[in-house]
This record gives C-alpha cells, sequence and structure tokens, in this order.
C-alpha cells in the first residue's frame, strides 16, 4: 500500500514567540526542511500543511495544505487536511519541528499497523505516545471529521473510537520536538 507523508506545520508557534515554526533557521536551513529530508524517502508522495507563509513552504517543493478547519484548531485539523488530499490508502504525519525523526519511521508504523489490523500506528518511547507521529487509514476520515465538527479537538479523545497499535522506538531523542527559541539554541550546538 503506498503512503502519503504530511508535515504538520500549520500551527501559530505560540510557544516560540509567535513565529512560524517550521521556518525557523536550524542548523543553517529551515526547520521543515529537516524534517522533509527525513520523512521523504520513506513516502511515496509528500504533502506539507500549513497555514502561514504557504508560499515560503511551497519552495519546498512540495503541495501545501491548509485547515479546512478554521480557528487554528491543532494536530488533528492538520490530519483532516492531509486525509482529505490524501489519494493514498495511507497517511503519516511528522511535524515541522522535529528534525531528528527516525529513517524507520514509516517501516516500523506500517509493519505494526498491518500486523494489528489497526486504524492507527503511533509512535511510543517509554510510556510516552507521541500522537504527532502516527500512521493512519485514510478511511479514518469521515470519523475524523465529525469528531472536529463535534468540537473535539484531543488527540487522545478521537483515538479513543480507533484500533490504535502503539510502537515503540528505542530513541526519544529521535522525537523531540523543538517548541521554544530556548530548545531551539540548545539543540543547534
Amino acid at each position: 500500500m503506498k503512503v502519503t507523508g504530511l508535515i504538520l506545520a500549520g500551527g501559530l508557534g505560540r510557544r516560540m514567540g509567535g513565529r512560524d515554526k517550521g521556518l525557523q533557521p536550524f542548523r543553517g536551513r529551515p526547520m521543515a526542511a529537516w524534517a522533509i529530508e527525513r520523512l521523504a524517502p520513506q513516502v511515496d508522495t509528500l504533502l506539507v500543511n500549513a497555514n502561514q507563509n504557504p508560499a515560503s513552504y511551497a519552495a519546498f517543493g512540495y503541495p501545501v495544505v491548509p485547515d479546512r478547519i478554521a480557528g487554528f484548531a491543532g494536530p488533528l485539523a492538520g490530519l483532516h487536511a492531509g486525509l482529505s488530499a490524501c489519494e493514498t490508502p495511507l497517511l503519516v504525519t511528522a511535524p515541522c519541528d522535529s528534525p531528528f525523526l527516525p529513517e524507520d519511521l514509516v517501516g516500523r508504523l506500517r509493519a505494526a499497523l498491518e500486523a494489528a489490523g489497526a486504524d492507527l500506528a503511533v509512535a511510543k518511547t517509554g510510556d510516552q505516545p507521541h500522537p504527532v507521529f502516527s500512521l493512519v487509514r485514510r478511511d479514518a476520515l469521515d470519523g475524523l471529521t465529525a469528531f472536529l465538527e463535534g468540537g473535539g479537538r484531543k488527540v487522545d479523545a478521537w483515538y479513543a473510537a480507533l484500533k490504535v497499535a502503539e510502537v515503540p522506538f528505542p530513541d526519544e531523542r529521535a522525537f523531540a520536538n523543538i517548541n521554544t527559541l530556548d530548545e531551539l539554541n540548545q539543540l543547534e550546538t
């Protein structure tokens, strides 16, 4: 089955002082460029979910899809936009602020999804699931649409209605999100 990748870059960057996180320089390139570099070889096609600076994100060479749910409704709105634009049976998500995502992310999530007959596979380190690193079947779109239209925004509340496979990964650093300028500066070196 083919997989579409989705880089989540649709947030407001509140903890980054209102800056667009994916476009913040990190080790000489925008953060989103690092996430794209890691995810693109693992998927058949790639999309970028962005609600600001669409021309800057389009410059990475991939289609940009904005949220269809108004009001910067969070990562589920980004997932919804990606599933709505997705033309493959599976969609994998990764945030724009995670430059170290695993190079075997998709393969491991896919194997677990298929083995469990799950609707969604999510990465996990220790006891911590990482819901923005997930692989979901495209046919979950209708349920997600109904959840969002009903005012739902919490990822774990949406997951509760799905069969979920949690996939252990050994390297917590691979899932590090850079949410603040301090974190950006610390990881820069």
